[in-house]
């Protein structure tokens, strides 16, 4: 029963005494002090009739004042009995006939879809991901309040409780495309074994906090378990340690000798300040800008007037060798390295593996951390201008910032560039929604851990289809396109039309890399495309 109807049953109870009592005290009163005598019946319908303020009919008015101070109290009780019944009664009631229904159970017949539990910034971006491949999610949340503001959005949710079979069976488990389970690495272990009592032939992935509980997960009966803390900690460091040498690159191989990268624009970058046009990239390294990040918006084709700036990246496919000679135009002069010129900010699990690959590479770092740790060289806040000035951040050629809060992130950027203009800051969010504000902050890379985590799982998810790149600002993925059968690049538009640019078509097990406008696609050909996630969904309506 609910609380309201429980309050209902309640005042129904008090109000039943209340009008007995009065019943008694009246017909009594009216035999004592003005001589009538009235049956029980009687006097109960004159209580109900000043209780409801429908009048008195022939028993008014009273001649003792005994009787008549009794009607004006019983008046007063009658009308703070209804004015209480509105909040208890009539408000609670009306609030549930208005109230939105949320769904709880699946739709019948609902089937081949991704089960997300629960609804976090990381599922946002999953659903993102899973969206552009025309996957049909269903969102299993268990806080009602939750659930009705998710339905109100258009998000397709069922209110049941991911942790108990019954929850799972209402969400059609066994006819689900897989289970996704990403709330804390405890849930998550919670909802992976009652899933094995509803369906064990239905994938289920679970996405760990802390690397240490995937034993847990595998023998609590997961088919996955992901981690992507440490894909991230590795592309953020990638960053730093590709300004070194190229050899310790994040490209993606398309083909043989042929890649796709994404390539920062560092402080003092010969390129800085020039427009695309007279950059003279195409002429100097013969790689192929196929699109750029500015400010954290992205375009392709990126205009050609539009300046180069510090932060601006630049997204380029081309042979090895063009792209190491375009890596050479994006550096900055590099001074040599002392002790202390990356600084990493935050040592929990993403810093501690930005700190390792930077030490794989040979690079000296700092660590700076709130917490008092062995391998922590400078205790402190990094909003607090001491703590960075202690780290020697006039010396630091880049900070990497691997802090769990973006609020905090974004304030500490804002001290690091004005501690330091020309350091390079890369730095992780952990909501996709931040990354534009860091960029206005003054950062020079920024990635979301929510992307990541999106398509680690939508790439354990998809069968058909290959995603090459998890961890950059853009997806590169191998996908087929029958709607581009029998057609030349140039003439399906597929750039103009979906924000999407073919940088390569495998055929026989080969990869063709010089995709020019007059490449036709053929029947059993797969094309690599690179682009955003809504350039992607764009390719697989118009193509796929």
């Amino acid at each position: 029963m609910k609380t309201w109807q429980r309050r209902t049953v309640g005042y129904a109870f008090i109000l039943a005494v209340v009008i007995l009592v009065f019943t008694v005290f009246y017909q009594r009163g009216m035999a004592v002090y003005e001589g009538e005598s009235h049956t029980f019946l009687r006097s109960l319908q004159i209580v109900v009739e000043t209780f409801t303020t429908t009048g008195y009919g022939s028993d008014s008015p009273w001649s003792s004042p005994v009787m008549n101070a009794f009607v004006i109290f019983m008046d007063l009780s009658g009308v703070i009995l209804l004015i209480t019944a509105l909040p208890v009664l009539a408000f609670p009631l009306l609030e549930e006939l208005l109230e939105t229904t949320v769904p709880e159970r699946a739709r019948e017949g609902v089937a081949g879809h991704v089960i997300i539990c629960t609804y976090t910034t990381r599922a946002e971006a999953l659903i993102e991901e899973l969206s552009s491949w025309d996957v049909p999610y269903l969102i299993l949340e268990p806080d009602r309040e939750q659930a009705i503001a998710l339905s109100e959005d258009g998000y397709r949710v069922v209110h049941a409780d991911p942790e108990t079979a019954a929850g799972l069976a209402a969400a059609n488990l066994p006819s689900a495309r897989a289970l996704v389970a990403d709330v804390s690495d405890e849930v998550d272990a919670s909802i992976v074994l009652a899933a094995g009592e509803v369906a064990d032939d239905v994938p289920v992935i679970s996405v760990l906090e802390e690397p240490d509980s995937r034993p847990y997960h595998r023998l609590a009966g997961a088919d996955e378990v992901l981690s992507p803390r440490p894909l991230l900690g590795e592309s953020l460091a990638a960053k730093v340690t590709t300004t070194l040498d190229a050899d310790l690159g994040d490209a993606i191989e398309i083909g043989q000798d042929f890649e796709i990268v994404e390539l920062p624009l560092q402080r003092g970058s010969p390129l800085v300040g020039s427009s695309l046009a007279d950059s003279g990239i195409r002429e100097d390294a013969g790689g192929n800008v196929i699109g750029a990040w500015f400010g954290g918006e992205f375009q392709t084709p990126p205009d050609p007037e539009a300046t180069l700036t510090n932060g601006t990246v630049l997204l380029v496919a081309g042979h090895e060798r063009d792209i190491d000679r375009l890596r050479e135009l994006t550096r900055a002069d590099i001074r040599r390295f002392e002790d202390g010129e990356t600084i990493v900010v935050g040592y929990g699990e993403v810093g501690q593996t930005i700190a390792d690959a930077l030490e794989v590479a040979g690079l000296p770092y700092t660590v700076v951390d709130r917490e008092k740790m062995d391998a922590v060289d400078v205790t402190g806040d990094a909003k607090n201008p001491e703590t960075l000035q202690k780290a020697e951040i006039d010396d630091a050629r880049s900070v990497i910032l691997a802090l769990p809060d973006d609020t905090t992130t974004e304030f500490a950027t804002l001290v690091i560039r004005d501690l330091s203009p020309d350091t390079e800051i890369v730095a992780r969010v952990e909501e996709p929604q931040n990354v534009q504000k860091m960029y206005r902050a003054g950062a020079d890379y920024v990635l979301a851990l929510a992307t990541i985590s999106g398509r680690m799982i939508a790439s354990a998810i998809l069968e058909d289809e290959e995603v090459l790149a998890l961890e950059g600002q853009i997806q590169v993925i191998r996908t087929p396109a029958p709607g581009l059968v029998g057609k030349r690049i140039g003439e399906a538009d597929v750039r103009s039309a979906t924000g999407c640019t073919v940088v390569g078509v495998k055929r026989a097990g080969e990869v063709v890399t010089e995709v020019g406008p007059d490449v036709r696609v053929e029947a059993g050909d797969s094309v690599v495309i690179a682009g955003t996630d809504d350039g992607i969904a764009a390719f697989h309506d118009r193509f796929g």
